[in-house]
């Protein structure tokens, strides 16, 4: 039976993070995941990309996965936010970038490619397990027919982690009547690292600056029924419906990546820890892209679990006690569920139609333009630097 410190069940962008941030502390971690490399590497798999917040990319930089990231991240130096294409958005800029964009199909190739190359994580691609969590330990046999012991289970298999639903954890759940529809254009117009939100009743239509200076990643919210119809339009057509909703912002915009809608939702679990057990990532919460923030979110789960890991295994304790865990859940539960319930309380307040409701979400907007310690603070959750950080979080190792 092959001895571990982690078992980890899941390895996409964020069982990877955990994975290699123990690796640069000495905790080994055995990382299975059913997904078969071949297919999730390919360029048609996921056209989806992430702005990294500058917290999680002073994490990346910590454990030496930045630098592989620099040649194809297009740094993010302004925000603009309107409601509706109104003339004078609330403008988020600083010396600093705001935040990073890459293809997640870069990350998922740079973490695969650390993960094999560290001496302390097994991955194993395409496998399933089959665990049984004890009080002495986590025992799992893998499809292989390989057995594996580990002190602790963590749980990073994504929104319906059967994990989380063989544990009894409860989760807050619904679905929003939207479908996010997700692809990249090429524009005339260079973007100059500027990423724009504008929100409408239908759902927020993003324009996220990737490498290049005239192409940008699009996420665009839609009502549900009108999802289906969107999906079906000719490339030209859907490109020329983008250019309106973007206003114009960028002139005429080229599809340069195939389209694909994703149905939204959102949703919470009761508890992230178990019997020798923690969630990470989105099988603890799914949040509504709004802010595109739910990747971070789960990056921020790792460094703090990575960090009570960590720091238990040098106190010299069991990894799977139920104090080390209770931590990890106390630290993460108030922030998790406050970004949780602020994305979702975005989406409904900038959902509502008519003048009035359009009138005070402008005043709003104008409002945190001109209050700088509001804008600050709105700048500074951007970032991802609200909080008590995790050590990971500040840039520097455990």
């Amino acid at each position: 039976m092959q001895r571990t410190d982690v078992l980890i069940l899941g390895g996409g962008l964020v069982g990877l993070t955990l994975a290699l941030a123990l690796d640069r502390h000495g905790v080994s971690s055995v990382v299975v995941d059913p997904a078969d490399p071949a297919t999730t590497l390919s360029p048609t798999f996921d056209g989806r990309a992430s702005a990294i917040a500058s917290a999680s990319w002073n994490m990346l930089e910590a454990i030496g996965i930045a630098e592989r990231l620099v040649p194809h991240g297009q740094p993010i130096h302004r925000i603009e936010v309107r409601d509706g294409l109104q003339r004078d958005p609330l403008v988020f800029a600083d010396e600093r970038p705001l935040g990073t964009m890459v293809e997640n199909r870069i990350l998922r190739r740079e973490l695969r490619e650390a993960a094999l190359a560290s001496s302390n994580i097994d991955l194993r691609m395409p496998a399933r397990a089959e665990v049984d969590r004890r009080e002495d330990g986590v025992f799992a046999t893998l499809s292989d027919g390989s057995e594996v012991r580990a002190d602790l289970l963590v749980a990073a298999e994504g929104r319906r982690s059967p994990t989380r639903d063989a544990a009894g954890i409860r989760i807050a759940q619904w679905q929003y009547a939207h479908s996010a529809i997700v692809t990249a254009f090429d524009h005339e117009r260079d973007h100059g690292g500027v990423a724009h939100e504008i929100f409408y009743p239908a759902g927020p239509f993003a324009l996220l600056p990737m490498i290049g200076g005239k192409r940008s990643a699009v996420v665009w919210s839609v009502h549900g029924k009108d999802a289906a119809g969107m999906m079906a339009l000719s490339d030209h057509a859907f490109a020329v419906e983008a250019e309106k909703a973007a206003g114009g912002l960028l002139g005429k915009f080229t599809i340069a990546a195939p389209r694909a809608a994703w149905p939204l939702g959102f949703h919470h679990a009761a508890t992230i820890i178990g019997e020798r057990l923690a969630l990470v990532g989105d099988a603890a919460h799914g949040i509504h892209p709004i802010a595109g923030q739910g990747l971070n979110l789960g990056w921020r789960d790792a460094a703090a679990l990575a960090q009570v890991i960590v720091e238990g295994s040098r106190l010299g304790l069991d990894l799977g006690d139920a104090q080390l865990l209770a931590r990890y859940q106390r630290w993460r539960g108030f922030d998790a569920m406050a970004v949780s319930v602020a994305t979702d309380s975005f989406t409904r307040l900038f959902g509502v139609p008519g003048r009035i409701p359009r009138a005070v979400r402008r005043f709003g907007i104008g409002a945190v333009e001109r209050i700088a310690p509001l804008k600050s603070f709105f700048m500074a959750e951007a970032r991802g630097e609200v909080g008590e950080l995790p050590t990971l979080l500040r840039g520097t190792m455990i």
